[in-house]
């Protein structure tokens, strides 16, 4: 049981995520379903956090005199480019993008970067949440993949 805490907890740690917690309990010798579906869950408990705080640290520090001309160029260009993105792809095609950005487990994707971008980028916390839950099945895949060949 100490093992899936563990599991649960590494992969709320911002960029090692699920991509570390998984690798991790195969070494540890857990079940690699129980495993895929902690590191799952583990992952998206940070998700609404990272979405609806980083909007607001931005919004805070608009009048911030150190940080202020970057908050706001930040939300400008965030919510510009949005807009951009939804005129150009629809819903559906951000929905696919953010899930294939998440998914992909390179270094710099991930649940934590996926949201803190869907957030600046004014997609909404419905189409975000969606996406960050396809991206984690998607990247508990391949992690689970790997690892259970490797380990």
């Amino acid at each position: 049981m100490l093992k899936y805490i563990y599991v649960l907890l590494i992969s709320m740690v911002p960029i090692i995520e699920l991509r570390g917690a998984i690798p991790y309990s195969q070494a540890m010798g857990l079940p690699i379903l129980n495993s895929y579906i902690v590191a799952i869950l583990g992952n998206l408990i940070p998700v609404p956090f990272v979405y609806f705080l980083a909007k607001k640290f931005l919004h805070w520090g608009e009048n911030k005199r150190f940080i202020g001309k970057f908050c706001k160029k930040i939300l400008l260009k965030g919510h510009k480019a949005g807009e951009k993105i939804l005129k150009k792809s629809g819903k559906s095609g951000i929905l696919i993008a953010l899930a294939i950005f998440i998914g992909i487990p390179f270094p710099g994707t991930g649940a934590y970067t996926g949201m803190l971008a869907a957030s600046i980028l004014d997609i909404d916390f419905k189409t975000s949440i969606f996406s960050a839950i396809l991206g984690l099945i998607l990247s508990g895949i391949i992690m689970a993949t790997i690892s259970f060949h490797v380990f």
